[in-house]
C-alpha cells in the first residue's frame, strides 16, 4: 500500500547531508513528491552491485531511524506489481531492522540499465564497494548491455585505464579475491600478484604480503623476482622436453639461442620452410629482446 505526502519542510532538509545521487537523476526533495510505501511491497535491485553491508554500521542505522525515522527518502522504480530500490537498499535494510511497516519513497521511471548504473554510480561516489566488487560490476555493464570500457568509464566518471585495471583483478584466484574484498590487501597488491602465474607461489607471495605489511612497490619487486624464476623454470623444462623429440641439431640451436635470448626459444621445421619463435612474457621483456635483436 503507498501513501502521499508532501516533501520535507525546508528546516529539516537543511539539516541532512546532501545525496550525490539527488543531483544525478535531478531529484529536488522539496518538490518530489515522495510515498509511503508498504516495505513488503519494496524488492532489493538484483543488479545492487554491493554484496556486503557493514552490520554494525547497518544497526546503527536501524537505532536511528527507530529513534527520528527515515528521513531521507529512498528512490525505487515500478517493477511488475512490486517496487524495485533505484537508491538506498541500506535504509531499506535498516528500516526492516527497525520494524517500519511503510518507507518514505521517490518514484523514478527507469529501465534496468539506468536502475544498474544509478545503484553503481551511488556505490562509487560513498566509496562503499570493495574492488572486487566493482569489478563485477564493471563486467556485468559490459557483458549485459554490450557497454565497451570507454562507454563504462564515462558511465561512472572514471578514466579506462581504471576500468581495465579494476576488471583485471577477476583474474585472481578466489582466495586472492578474497582477501582483497577483506580488506587484507589492496588492488594494488592484488594487480602485482597477477603477473604470478603459479597459484601455490602467487599465494606464498600473498602470505608475505599479509604477514610482513607489504608496501605495492615490495610487492612488484618480489612478484618480478617470482616471476623470473618461473620463467628460467618453464625454460628448463622446454629445454628437457624438446631434446626427446626434437633433431639433436635442432635442438642444440635452440638451446643456444634460449640461453642468448634469455627466454624459450621455438624453431618448427617445414618441408620447404620453417620458423623461429621467441617468446616474451610482458613489454618490459619484449623491449628487452627487442634491444638484443636491434643491437646484432
Amino acid at each position: 500500500m503507498a501513501t502521499r505526502k508532501n516533501g520535507l519542510g525546508k528546516g529539516l532538509s537543511a539539516l541532512i547531508p546532501e545525496d550525490p545521487i539527488d543531483e544525478l537523476l535531478n531529484i529536488d526533495n522539496e518538490k518530489e513528491s515522495i510515498v509511503n510505501i508498504d516495505i513488503s511491497l519494496i524488492k532489493p535491485n538484483k543488479k545492487q552491485p554491493r554484496k556486503e553491508f557493514d552490520k554494525k554500521a547497518l544497526l546503527e542505522l536501524s537505532q536511528s531511524i527507530k529513534t527520528y525515522g527515515v528521513i531521507q527518502p529512498i528512490i525505487v522504480r515500478k517493477f511488475k506489481n512490486d517496487y524495485e530500490i533505484v537508491a538506498g537498499e541500506r535504509r531499506w535494510k535498516a528500516s526492516q531492522e527497525a520494524g517500519l511497516k511503510e518507507i518514505p519513497c521517490i518514484i523514478k521511471d527507469m529501465e534496468e540499465l539506468d536502475s544498474m548504473k544509478i545503484a553503481l554510480i551511488e556505490n562509487l561516489q560513498r566509496e562503499d564497494l570493495n574492488p572486487i566488487e566493482e569489478a563485477v560490476a564493471f563486467e556485468e555493464l559490459m557483458k549485459d548491455y554490450g557497454l565497451t570500457q570507454e562507454e563504462v568509464a564515462k558511465v561512472v566518471g572514471k578514466s579506462r585505464s581504471y576500468i581495465a585495471n579494476t576488471i583485471r583483478l577477476l583474474n585472481l584466484d578466489e582466495n586472492t579475491k578474497n582477501h582483497i574484498q577483506e580488506g587484507k590487501i589492496s588492488s594494488g597488491h592484488g594487480r602485482a600478484l597477477l603477473s604470478i602465474d603459479n597459484e601455490k607461489e602467487r599465494e606464498n607471495v600473498t602470505k608475505e604480503i599479509i604477514d610482513k605489511k607489504l608496501n605495492v612497490r615490495d610487492t612488484e619487486r618480489l612478484a618480478k623476482e617470482v616471476k623470473e624464476i618461473e620463467k628460467k623454470e618453464n625454460i628448463r623444462k622446454d629445454q628437457v622436453s624438446s631434446s626427446f623429440s626434437k633433431d639433436p641439431i635442432i635442438s642444440d640451436i635452440e638451446e643456444n639461442l634460449m640461453q642468448y635470448f634469455g627466454t624459450k626459444v621455438q624453431i618448427s621445421k617445414g618441408r620447404n620452410k620453417g620458423k623461429i619463435e621467441i617468446e616474451y612474457y610482458d613489454d618490459e621483456d619484449l623491449n628487452r629482446i627487442l634491444d638484443i635483436l636491434i643491437k646484432e
